[in-house]
């Protein structure tokens, strides 16, 4: 598993900055493809996860919840699955184990994590309805998702 995402780390990436606008992408979806410039006037908490990923148990859960909390104030959540074609079935299967109120992407060529110059598992960027970067956030920790909510609260203002 780590072997997979280091497959990702060996090519070349640009560093992401906040205030910088987000990269945009199409990628295959659950029902349908997401571009993330049809979500333009919203807020995009855009998380970058893995089968493989143990933190992502936990971030699963509670993004589905910000999901419910939020989406009448314009916040969309984006996850978008890093794991490559031959571990699709473990993909599916993560899904299936973690079942979510947000969108779900499938990246297993890379591209994605690479223009957003993801080093680790998990990582999420909060997206403006400008378009622009407000937050990079690596990693999971509960403790953490108390101030996590309230970037995301300050966003939607």
């Amino acid at each position: 598993m780590a072997m997979i995402f280091a497959s990702l780390m060996g090519l070349p990436a640009f560093a992401l900055e906040i205030g910088q606008l987000a990269p945009d992408f199409e990628l295959p979806g659950r029902t349908a493809p997401i571009k993330l410039s049809d979500y333009r006037g919203k807020t995009v908490y855009l998380d970058f996860w893995a089968s493989w990923c143990g933190p992502c148990k936990q971030s699963f859960p509670w993004m589905s919840d910000m999901q419910v909390r939020y989406s009448d104030k314009g916040l969309r959540i984006i996850a978008i699955d890093v794991d490559q074609v031959k571990d699709e079935a473990k993909a599916k299967a993560f899904l299936k184990d973690h079942p979510v109120r947000f969108e779900v992407a499938f990246d297993p060529s890379g591209k994605t994590p690479r223009a957003y110059a993801v080093k680790s598992m998990p990582t999420s960027v909060l997206i403006g309805p400008d378009g622009k970067v407000l937050m990079i956030h690596s990693g999971f920790r509960p403790e953490e998702s108390q101030a996590r909510e309230g970037q995301i609260k300050m966003s939607l203002k």
